[in-house]
C-alpha cells in the first residue's frame, strides 16, 4: 500500500482507462502506524511494555491454556480525523492480545481455521474518562519491548481477490475469467509495491502475506468447515473490515511465524456499536 498519488499512477500507467477508473473508486483510507520519532506527529499509542487496563478487568486469558500477550495500544483521540468517516471512536482506547505461542512454547495456537481458537485473541476498548494503571505482564509472559507509535493517512487499495473487486467487476473478475484480468497482470500487481515495512495500520484495507484475510475470517465466522468455492463464503467475507494489523517488527521484538502479519477484522455494525468484543482474527506469515 502505497500513496493515493503513486495507487493513482500505477492503475494509469497499467490498466485499461475504464478498470482504473472503477479500481480507484475502490480505494479506503487507513492510518499507518510509524515510530514515533520518525517526526510524523505526536505519539498516537505504542506497541509492547506494560498496557494500562482498568482496574475492574482481569488480564485477557485463553481458559485452559493461558494469559494473552499484549501487543499494542492506540489512543483514539489522537489518531487523526479520518477516523470518523471510517466509522472508528473518536476517543478512548484499542488495546490488542494475543497468545502468541510463547507462555506455553507453542502447544497451543490461534488459527481462522479453527474457530474455538478465536478465544486466544482480545480487542479490548477503554471508554474515554475511564481510570487506568499500568498492570504488570503475567509471570510465564515477557511483555514485548515497547515502541511508540505516530500515524499518518495512507491510501490503500484492495488486495487481489478481495471481494469488492468481484462485485465492481462481476463475472469479468472471476478466477477462471480469459484472458487474464488486469488488476491481476503481475506488472500492475508489482505496483503496488507497499515498500518498506512494518505495516502496522488501523483501517483501511488488510495488506496479505498471502490470500485475502476477509475469506479466512469468513471461514471462521462460519464454522470452519465451508467449502472456499461456496458463494457463502464470498458473501460472508465482504462483511468484514480491517480493524487493525500488527506486522513483525524487530524494535519491538515480535516476529509472527516467519515475518507475518496479525490481523483483526470487525462487521462494520460491531464496529460503529463498538462491539469490539465480536472482531475476529488471522495472522500470516510467508
Amino acid at each position: 500500500m502505497t500513496s493515493q498519488i503513486d495507487l493513482a499512477a500505477a492503475a494509469r500507467d497499467h490498466l485499461p482507462a475504464d478498470v482504473a477508473d472503477t479500481w480507484m473508486s475502490l480505494l479506503r483510507p487507513g492510518i499507518r502506524l510509524i515510530t514515533a520519532d520518525g517526526g510524523d506527529g505526536p505519539s498516537v499509542g505504542y506497541l509492547g511494555g506494560e498496557p494500562e487496563l482498568p482496574d475492574d478487568l482481569a488480564w485477557p486469558v485463553w481458559e485452559g491454556h493461558g494469559p494473552l500477550s499484549f501487543i499494542a495500544s492506540v489512543d483514539c483521540a489522537e489518531l487523526p480525523r479520518v477516523v470518523t468517516e471510517m466509522g472508528f471512536p473518536v476517543d478512548g482506547r484499542l488495546l490488542f492480545f494475543h497468545f502468541d505461542g510463547r507462555y506455553d512454547d507453542g502447544e497451543a495456537m490461534v488459527f481462522a481455521s479453527d474457530p474455538g481458537s478465536q478465544a486466544g485473541t482480545r480487542v479490548v476498548y477503554v471508554p474515554s474518562g475511564q481510570a487506568c494503571a499500568e498492570r504488570a505482564t503475567p509471570e510465564g509472559l515477557e511483555p514485548y519491548k515497547r515502541v511508540w507509535l505516530a500515524s499518518r493517512v495512507v491510501s490503500t487499495a484492495p488486495s487481489y481477490d478481495h471481494p469488492v473487486l468481484h462485485d465492481a467487476f462481476g463475472a469479468g473478475f472471476s478466477q477462471v475469467a480469459e484472458p487474464e484480468h488486469p488488476l491481476r497482470r503481475r506488472k500492475f500487481r508489482s505496483a503496488l509495491s507497499p515498500g518498506e515495512g512494518p505495516l502496522h495500520q488501523i483501517g483501511g484495507y488488510a495488506w496479505p502475506v498471502q490470500g485475502d484475510v476477509e475469506y479466512e475470517v469468513a471461514q471462521a465466522a462460519l464454522g470452519g468447515s465451508v467449502d472456499w468455492r461456496d458463494p457463502a463464503l464470498t458473501s460472508e467475507a465482504s462483511r468484514w473490515v480491517l480493524l487493525a494489523q500488527f506486522d513483525s517488527d524487530d524494535n519491538a521484538t515480535m516476529m509472527w511465524g516467519d515475518v507475518g502479519m496479525l490481523y483483526w477484522l470487525i462487521r462494520p455494525d460491531d464496529l460503529a456499536a463498538r462491539r469490539f468484543d465480536r472482531a475476529m482474527f488471522t495472522w500470516q506469515c510467508c
